[in-house]
């Protein structure tokens, strides 16, 4: 019995190594995903002066960076246009919004009375973009943002492809 049992504990070892030395073949003899490098038109210049990629595309992964709510007459026109620049900042890498998998946004506020006030124009905007399938979305509320004037920012990231078959399985939490 003590002989069988070694033996099958060698059977093990030796297949154990087995898998070990084909998984270590097959990640050396995948190709790395491409990086792409993206800047919608009029964006250029975060490129190529301030040194940073308003889109990165790896794989079927886009990044695209911080948006910052630079034009319009109100909070919520400037929600509108930097949710109207995420379209076009996705469509230069292949995406769309309903790729989008993830936002996070950044509104400057000096208290949460102020933070929800300002996130009020935010969410009625992103209602008209996210009809269903929303993505994951981190707010935060913070003194000041790198282009001064900026209500807030919103970064988001994508998956190529993803939102062509979305599925939500989620209840509706029941009336007051």
């Amino acid at each position: 019995m003590l002989n069988l049992s070694r033996g099958l504990r060698l059977q093990g070892l030796a297949l154990a190594v087995l898998i070990g030395c084909s998984g270590a073949a097959f990640a050396q003899s995948a190709p790395a995903p491409s990086r792409e490098h993206f800047a919608p038109k009029g964006w250029e210049g975060s490129y190529h002066g301030l040194h940073y990629s308003p889109v990165v595309k790896i794989g079927d992964r886009v990044i695209v960076s911080g948006i910052p709510a630079m034009e319009g007459a109100d909070d919520e026109a400037r929600a509108r246009w930097v949710f109207e620049q995420l379209e076009a900042h996705l469509r230069s890498a292949g995406a769309s919004l309903a790729d989008v998998v993830e936002l996070q946004s950044f509104h400057v506020a000096t208290d949460h009375a102020e933070f929800r006030r300002r996130m009020d124009p935010v969410l009625k905007v992103h209602r008209e973009f996210f009809k269903d399938h929303y993505p994951a979305w981190t707010a935060v509320a913070t003194p000041g943002l790198f282009s001064k004037d900026a209500s807030f920012e919103l970064r988001a990231e994508a998956v190529i492809g993803s939102g062509s078959r979305p599925k939500a399985e989620i209840a509706k939490p029941a009336g007051p």
